[in-house]
């Protein structure tokens, strides 16, 4: 029996089953299957790896074995609001050092008007 190819957008865990080049478990989002020839139960994919958050981190075109494939759990999304750490927050006090308009020491640029001769 034949598994069902992916999909555009599908998320998969690739790991021994699909193929001996994955050690480790890798998160993998499906952009297309590539019709590149290839030896019978084998397939192509071009997709991108996922880090721990599933942000994409490289583009990647993979040989497997679509009977080995694992659909990956999706991410849980969050309701409402999403809340910002006080440390994030921007502060309206400028640090030392910026550009603010305020007096610089002397000999600084934008300091003031260059001094009497």
């Amino acid at each position: 029996m034949n598994a069902p190819l992916p999909r555009a957008g599908d998320l998969l865990l690739l790991t021994r089953a699909a193929s001996v080049q994955f050690l480790r478990p890798v998160r993998f989002r499906v952009i297309r299957v590539l019709d590149w020839p290839t030896y019978d139960g084998w397939i192509w994919l071009d997709g991108y790896r996922l880090d721990a958050r599933d942000e994409a981190v490289a583009r990647r075109s993979v040989f497997v074995r679509p009977a080995g494939l694992v659909t990956a759990p999706t991410p849980v999304q969050r309701s409402g609001p999403t809340r910002v750490s006080p440390r994030a927050r921007v502060s309206s006090r400028p640090r030392s050092g910026s550009r603010t308009g305020r007096a610089a020491g002397p000999g600084t640029p934008g300091a003031g008007p260059p001094p009497r001769s």
